[in-house]
């Protein structure tokens, strides 16, 4: 059913956290911190997994695809938060409510599908280890990168062109912090039988395949882990994937507790803040993750700062001389 002119025209309400009038200061500052945090952090490992030329490897290529999509990933809800805090408004026009749902699930899913090919490029690391160079050639590591958006862009057309497709009462209030696919749905006027089909059937392929990937890739690490002779060739192979699966463990676990939360619940507040956490604290802690556990990222970052801090030196030492 096509949606009325006046569905078209209207503006949706964000619920958003529903506290009394003098916590919002205290949200705002936080929702600002990390989201200054998250892209501070991320753009941090872009730039140094760009600059040293020790870094230019599948590994970090897939890692700094993961930290620009995370960046991505933020600045379409927060700073919508940050706004509507500012400005004391919860309003959000049909198309910007869209628009928005359009790239939480497109870079939803890309964090998914790297994360995928992430953990098959550990796989063919510690199982392949003399044909690595020969299987992640440029060309496959860009066609990987490739697939996962064109997947992405595809799953998150459908589900907006089916919503399109909906009916909504003008000023029809979404219990989130963000336009959220379900919110939105569920508050459609029309029949939604087929939308929630799709959600499910997407859940499933898009989101238990890839999963069921990384645990199959980690399963055969973990085989070929156990034959290493040496507790240091152990020890080193690991720490390969350390990161990698710390980052895995927290992005799955806050989406399986978000739904399983709202599931249990039924209240859209507890949903809300579950929500948080997969879509601002997640990205926020990524680079964090990267950057402590790994030798080369704290390498590259320490170069990045001492050049910054060089130029800085070189530029204040010219102002001076006379």
């Amino acid at each position: 059913m096509e949606p009325s002119n006046t569905s078209r025209n209207s503006e949706f309400l964000l619920q958003g956290f529903l506290v009394e009038a003098k916590l919002q200061p205290l949200i705002f500052g936080v929702f600002l911190s990390m989201y200054l945090i998250t892209v501070l952090g991320n753009l941090l490992i872009v730039l140094a997994t760009i600059s040293d030329p020790h870094l230019h490897t599948p590994m970090y290529f897939f890692l700094s695809n993961l930290s620009l999509v995370d960046v991505c990933y933020t600045s379409t809800t927060v700073p919508k938060v940050l706004a509507n805090i500012q400005t004391q408004s919860r309003a959000i026009t049909y198309g910007g409510c869209f628009a928005q749902m359009f790239f939480v699930i497109l870079f939803a899913g890309l964090d998914n599908f790297l994360l995928t090919v992430m953990a098959y490029d550990r796989f063919v690391a510690i199982c392949h280890p003399l044909h690595y160079m020969v299987i992640m050639h440029p060309r496959l590591c860009g066609l990987l990168v490739l697939g996962s958006w064109v997947l992405s862009a595809l799953h998150s057309s459908l589900q907006i062109l089916l919503a399109m497709q909906l009916t909504y009462r003008a000023n029809m209030e979404i219990p989130h912090f963000f336009c959220e696919l379900y919110q939105v749905v569920r508050g459609a006027c029309s029949d939604t039988f087929w939308n929630v089909v799709v959600m499910y059937l997407a859940a499933a392929l898009l989101g238990v395949g890839p999963l069921a990937g990384i645990l199959y890739s980690y399963s055969k690490i973990v085989t070929s882990i156990r034959g290493i002779a040496s507790a240091q060739g152990k020890y080193k192979a690991f720490s390969t994937c350390a990161s990698h699966l710390s980052v895995v463990s927290l992005f799955y676990s806050t989406i399986l507790g978000v739904y399983l939360s709202a599931a249990a619940t039924h209240n859209s507040q507890s949903s809300s803040a579950a929500s948080v956490m997969y879509a601002v604290v997640t990205p926020m802690l990524n680079p964090f993750i990267y950057s402590l556990r790994n030798k080369d990222i704290k390498r590259a970052l320490n170069s990045v700062f001492a050049v910054a801090v060089g130029k800085r030196s070189m530029t204040l030492a010219l102002k001076d001389c006379p």
